[in-house]
């Protein structure tokens, strides 16, 4: 079971698994410890997706976007669509030149020798950024992907990519994972 629910002191909808089995839980944007009883549930539903897509249209909704939202597909299918829009890394490399196995190669050698894994994807050294640096405004979570071999366009796509599907939010420059 999944619920969308909303947290009183900022406002912030996020997803809560198995709502019935628990008894506290955190707001994801400030921080704010609530009794699962006494959140308002905007929405519950057995599937996950369905619940995504619930908060989705609920946040379309707050920022008075409802008519927008209901132009386009479910929230799934937008995200394949981003995936398969442009060019991709190998493309763009090979096009410009490039070797793409050469660069990628060399960029695992330099995060093993700065002793980093090579087996972390864009995406979670971006979510790191969120999770560690002390104020994960857009600014520094970018920076500390860069510092970890991510260019910068990409950990600015990545991070909007990440509140797009409901993954992370943003709430005055401050970044979070839901």
């Amino acid at each position: 079971m999944y619920a969308v629910v909303g947290c009183n002191e900022c406002g912030n909808l996020w997803l809560l698994a198995d709502p019935d089995s628990q008894e506290s839980a955190t707001c994801s944007r400030c921080g704010k410890r609530h009794r699962v009883a006494k959140l308002k549930r905007f929405y519950t539903d057995e599937d996950r997706e369905a619940a995504r897509q619930a908060r989705a249209a609920l946040l379309a909704n707050k920022r008075d976007e409802s008519e927008s939202f209901a132009e386009v597909a479910h929230v799934a299918d937008l995200e394949r669509q981003l995936e398969d829009a442009g060019v991709d890394d190998r493309e763009y490399l090979a096009e410009a030149g490039l070797d793409p196995d050469e660069i990628q190669s060399a960029g695992e050698n330099a995060r093993v020798g700065a002793g980093q894994s090579s087996t972390r994807s864009r995406e979670e050294i971006v979510r790191d950024g969120v999770e560690r640096v002390e104020k994960p405004t857009e600014s520094e979570v970018v920076a500390y992907a860069s510092e970890r071999g991510v260019p910068e366009d990409a950990a600015r796509t990545l991070l909007e990519r990440l509140v797009r599907r409901g993954e992370a939010s943003e709430s005055g420059g401050r970044y979070r994972l839901l």
